[in-house]
């Protein structure tokens, strides 16, 4: 099969076309001597051999076009090389183990291959070979095929093979990059993915805990859709069930009128409170509040009507949040697949998998404990119902190729069980369909509890981002930049990219399965890995062409006619850094691990500033400073720089700024 990478995909259909156009000119001369009794038969075979040579040299020029644009993710080039050396050298070995990692030193290269000792102990137990890994480190070198990027291999102690890169392959990606901007990796066929994140209650404010599977699931959304997928983003808001029974009934005690004046409800969480401590208090309201539930669930207009208000008033609260966080979500709450819940009980049942326990409808699912309950003793329905519900419209009715739900991990259990109730009953097929939680840790205060305000209570989400927009203008001020530096717009731009963004990223850098601890301080410390120090870096970085006099279009032209000179190993080091961004990229589509990214922004960042400290950009006079030299090769990895840090940002959701 045509290997997948460019490297050698584009090799292969070079050397293919070169054995065709041979074969071709063969078939001519058979003809023109008439040595062939079966004419006709050669005609047809040449006429096969040149739609196949037509289709290839058509293949190879979309191959190159796709190519010239889109970044090269060095590790799956050098995974592929390696593996058809390994092919080469050991046909007969079965999945053979591929280990490319970036080298940790530079004396060992610049990558590794260290598939060699895995190999070892596969000829030990399968073929009862005693084969050293050095041997077959040397054995793999040797069949190592032609390609653009190697510059040499070395082995090293007991079987390591280094590999150095060539500086022409480097010199020539980044030019790529800066001539057609950051272009993601090819990912094959369009696949939809469907993300269920952020997910509020109608009726209770948003807070912290809501906090980080808006934000997770936000920039797994803006990966996904930078990668090429079709993305679907949903907000399962819990908009359905008993609760609304205690709401309507206060709604009408208290606004009578709903149905004609619209009721001015300023504080829905005292609204909530208030109707929830009244039916723990009060038995005839109570019983009303039932009532009001079927009622609602009976679609009687005037309770549609009552819902849709309450509702709305959320909606808008939601959505203040929303805006400042620029999050974007299709609403599609519980209410959306109440109509469906019918039919999945009855699908379960025609199926043989439900049974009955005290009243209730339950399914066991293998392996699981804990049954889901899809129908209550008094006919009602669960969230285990809406869940399940929820899950097949997305896999049979969105067609979902990949489905990714950003939830804490408190909810692991109960969605594992789904997913494999859904697995079950036929929905899916798991070595076809991804279906993945994203679990999530808790955010703690900094005494390590959970984060709480002063008084105990939940801490609102709204009052969290507007203390974070106050301390992002005190520490502005505090360095002064109202004085001389900033007009008053480019300040407001400057506290909300820093506010937002150090709340963001505090949450993203952290591993998403442990907690974190949430505190401004250290968020907004410029030193260290934080967004504060990063977007800082950024404005820094995009600021010494601009001091130098040279505008966007003179790199433009610089970008297409230099060439990028990597002869200091700083430059070098910074070059082959700005390359890993895809392969940092795919690593997080595989595991969605989002602190992997934030990890390479800072390593960045750094290693920009050793390349900066060390290699003149722009060279002045010391007396008068005056512009001398600009050594425009290195403003081009200045820019190349910036350009990946600003597709890292807008993947994350943090809006840098051009000055700060």
């Amino acid at each position: 099969p045509t290997p997948k990478n460019y490297c050698v995909t584009i090799a292969f259909q070079e050397n293919e076309i070169k054995l065709l156009t041979a074969e071709i000119e063969r078939l001519k001369n058979f003809g023109c001597l008439g040595v062939s009794p079966s004419l006709e038969g050669l005609r047809d075979e040449n006429a096969k051999l040149k739609y196949r040579l037509n289709f290839l040299r058509k293949s190879l020029q979309e191959e190159r076009s796709k190519t010239a644009k889109s970044m090269i993710n060095i590790n799956s080039c050098l995974q592929e090389i390696f593996g058809a050396a390994i092919q080469a050298a050991y046909p007969d070995l079965e999945n053979p183990p591929l280990v490319v990692t970036p080298s940790q030193q530079p004396k060992f290269g610049d990558y590794q291959c260290n598939s060699a000792m895995g190999i070892t102990q596969i000829l030990l137990k399968t073929k009862e070979q005693k084969v050293s890994p050095r041997e077959i480190a040397e054995k793999i070198s040797k069949n190592i095929p032609a390609n653009e990027c190697i510059e040499k291999v070395e082995i090293a102690g007991p079987g390591f093979i280094n590999v150095h890169l060539r500086k022409d392959f480097v010199s020539k990606q980044l030019s790529s990059l800066l001539t057609n901007g950051v272009q993601p990796p090819a990912v094959g066929r369009r696949k939809k993915v469907v993300v269920d994140f952020s997910s509020p209650n109608i009726a209770k404010e948003m807070h912290v805990g809501h906090l980080r599977s808006t934000i997770i699931g936000e920039s797994m959304c803006r990966l996904f859709e930078f990668a090429g997928y079709d993305v679907l983003r949903l907000n399962h808001l819990g908009d359905w069930g008993t609760q609304f029974g205690m709401l309507i009934a206060h709604l009408q005690d208290k606004f009578p009128d709903y149905l004609t004046v619209s009721p001015p409800i300023g504080d829905l969480q005292a609204f909530y409170k208030e109707s929830k401590r009244r039916f723990d208090t009060e038995e005839e309201f109570k019983k009303r509040a039932y009532q009001c539930v079927v009622l609602l669930q009976s679609k009687n207009p005037d309770f549609i009507k009552a819902w849709e208000l309450i509702c709305d008033v959320s909606r808008k609260e939601f959505q203040k949040i929303y805006n400042c966080l620029d999050i974007t979500l299709i609403e599609r709450g519980e209410s959306f697949y109440h109509e469906m819940m019918k039919d999945i009980v009855k699908e379960f049942e025609d199926k043989g998998f439900v049974e009955v326990d005290d009243g209730r409808k339950i399914v066991f699912v293998p392996g699981f404990p804990v049954p889901l309950t899809i129908m209550k003793s008094d006919g009602g329905y669960t969230y285990d119902t809406s869940d399940l519900a929820a899950l097949k419209h997305r896999l049979c009715e969105e067609k979902a190729d990949i489905l990714i739900y950003v939830v804490d991990s408190g909810q692991s259990v109960h969605l594992q069980t789904v997913f494999a109730a859904g697995q079950m009953i036929g929905w899916y097929d798991p070595k076809v369909t991804r279906v993945a939680h994203a679990a999530f840790g808790v955010v703690l205060g900094e005494d390590k509890k959970k984060f709480k305000t002063r008084s105990g209570d939940t801490v609102r989400l709204i009052d969290l981002l507007e203390e974070g927009l106050k301390r992002a203008m005190d520490k502005l001020k505090d360095k002064e930049r109202d004085k001389v530096v900033l007009t008053a717009e480019e300040l407001k731009a400057a506290q909300t990219s820093v506010a937002f963004g150090c709340i963001k990223y505090a949450d993203l850098s952290h591993n998403r399965l442990n907690d974190y601890v949430f505190s401004f301080d250290k968020m907004l410390d410029d030193r260290g890995n934080t967004a504060a120090y990063l977007l800082y870096a950024f404005t820094r970085i995009r600021a010494i062409a601009r001091l130098a006099n040279i505008d966007e279009q003179m790199l433009r032209k610089a970008a297409r006619e230099e060439v990028l000179i990597l002869d200091h190993e700083k430059e070098w080091k910074l070059g082959k850094c700005i390359l890993r961004f895809p392969e940092i990229l795919q690593k997080i589509l595989e595991d969605l691990l989002l602190h992997t990214l934030c990890d390479y922004l800072y390593e960045l960042a750094t290693t920009f500033t050793e390349f900066y400290d060390n290699c003149y950009c722009v060279e002045k006079d010391r007396q008068s400073g005056q512009i001398m030299k600009v050594n425009m090769w290195r403003l081009l990895l200045c820019e190349a720089t910036a350009t990946i840090m600003a597709k890292g940002f807008d993947i994350l959701g943090i809006k840098p700024v051009q000055r700060m």
